[in-house]
């Protein structure tokens, strides 16, 4: 494209626009620079409500696609790419899930998580290429990121993601753009005009980190990685996270810390199942065939009431 349609195209987007509230935001001394910052905050939380409907239907296809032992896999450039990058990879300690399960990928590979690496973003097949090193099924989920909705690499992905037959999802933050008629599912929070213009990874990378959130914390809820309100299939692999595995524990059971710690060592530190083992008395083995009849969801283990 050339620069001048570059431009126009630009010129569309409401992410793009100059927001009038922060024209004098340069005449500003520092306490009131953050309020302006601050106050254009506060109407993100309120973009994602009225989205919250198609982030459902993201999640479901997510859940189905886990069901099925397949993946979700985000892609983007630049903020949009590293914040895939980042749920992704918070996902296995959070949630005691494989690296495969949930994959990030980014315009320009590893080094663009610390490097800008913009142009790497201006080439669809680079898009398609990711998704094929990785062996994209067609029981996979895509999620294109990209405030613009323009971003070729994203189109690139999603276009080679239908062709495949993957379900695909669209994150944008602005209204009826092109990645937006690519997917099946189109999710755009409008959170409007940055502070400064064109900077994204303010008030859009916001509304973009809380939708990710919402995408994956649901997803594994749903598929039983929670026990209450309780991270129960957390893998403890540093000691700030062995002392939350004990102290799980012990808020379900209502045991003692030695006793929380016996049987974490006895589960090999499987916090579902220490808790399992805790509360029914069963033996370990029994307690791991008990939680795989139950689908991995603890409360069916255990026999509480489930919806």
């Amino acid at each position: 494209m050339s620069e001048q349609g570059l431009m126009s195209e630009l010129e569309r987007l409401v992410s793009e626009d100059r927001n009038p509230k922060t024209m004098d935001i340069d005449l500003l001394p520092t306490i009131d620079i953050l309020r302006k910052i601050n106050d254009e905050d506060r109407g993100v939380p309120a973009a994602v409500e009225k989205v919250i409907p198609e982030i459902a239907a993201a999640v479901d296809r997510i859940v189905g696609a886990f069901q099925k032992g397949a993946r979700l896999v985000y892609m983007g450039a630049g903020t949009s790419g590293r914040l895939g990058v980042l749920d992704a990879s918070e996902c296995p300690p959070t949630f005691g899930v494989p690296e495969s399960m949930v994959v990030g990928l980014i315009a320009g590979g590893a080094d663009a998580l610390v490097r800008s690496a913009e142009g790497a973003e201006d080439d669809p097949k680079q898009g398609m290429k990711a998704l094929q090193e990785i062996n994209l099924t067609s029981d996979d989920v895509v999620v294109g990121v990209a405030v613009s909705g323009r971003t070729p690499y994203v189109i690139g992905g999603l276009t080679y993601a239908r062709q495949v037959g993957a379900t695909t999802v669209a994150l944008s933050c602005n209204p009826r753009s092109i990645i937006a008629g690519l997917a099946d599912i189109a999710i755009s929070p409008l959170v409007g005009p940055e502070v400064l213009s064109g900077s994204t990874r303010l008030k859009s990378g916001t509304a973009q980190k809380l939708v990710l959130n919402m995408l994956t914390t649901a997803s594994m809820i749903r598929i039983g990685k929670s026990y209450q309100n309780l991270m129960v299939a957390l893998n403890p692999s540093n000691k700030k996270l062995v002392a939350r595995a004990v102290r799980i524990v012990m808020q379900t059971t209502g045991c003692a810390a030695q006793q929380a710690r016996q049987a974490l060592d006895q589960t090999d530190n499987d916090v579902k199942l220490a808790i399992l083992v805790t509360i029914t008395g069963m033996g370990v083995e029994e307690a791991r065939e008990a939680l795989g009849a139950a689908g991995g969801f603890l409360r069916k283990a255990i026999g509480e009431k489930t919806v």
